[in-house]
């Protein structure tokens, strides 16, 4: 393959890049106006903000300063009041200049749910029971539409 060489002062060409059988990149599989564009895990933090957002309308000036966050798996050390089963979410309380947080595992979540509506559901009554142990009450009082038949 030979290169052209550019006049003094002009920019050179961009360099294409091909596979060694002479074919370009491809674009993306999936438009980014169609809803399979997201990823599971961008769907679930979705789900997460969604859960959260709706509390803070509520609980305000108690979660304010509190951290949420999203994690794949729960680390394989369980803490010392989980006795048995996977934890589906956490709650770590302020310590040594760090603010509360609330974790919410994706992958046994998504393992739990049986479909999309049921995802949310779940997710939502995750993060109102962690919401719940933060602020010391239960979840009934936290969210009224709590539903604890899992």
């Amino acid at each position: 393959m030979r290169r052209r060489a550019a006049a003094v002062g002009t920019p050179a060409a961009p360099v294409r890049r091909r596979d060694r059988r002479g074919r370009g990149l491809r674009g993306t599989v999936l438009p980014m106006s169609t809803p399979g564009y997201r990823t599971r895990a961008e769907r679930f933090d979705d789900l997460v903000l969604d859960a959260v957002e709706d509390l803070e309308r509520r609980w305000a000036h108690q979660l304010d300063g509190a951290e949420f966050a999203v994690e794949d798996v729960p680390p394989s050390n369980p803490a010392p009041w989980e006795h048995g089963g996977v934890p589906l979410g956490r709650y770590f309380p302020a310590d040594a200049g760090l603010p509360h947080r609330i974790v919410v595992y994706r992958r046994p979540v998504e393992a739990r749910a049986a479909d999309p509506a049921d995802l949310a559901d779940l997710v939502r009554d995750v993060v109102v029971e962690q919401v719940a142990h933060l602020l010391g009450r239960a979840p009934e009082e936290v969210d009224p539409g709590y539903d604890d038949g899992h």
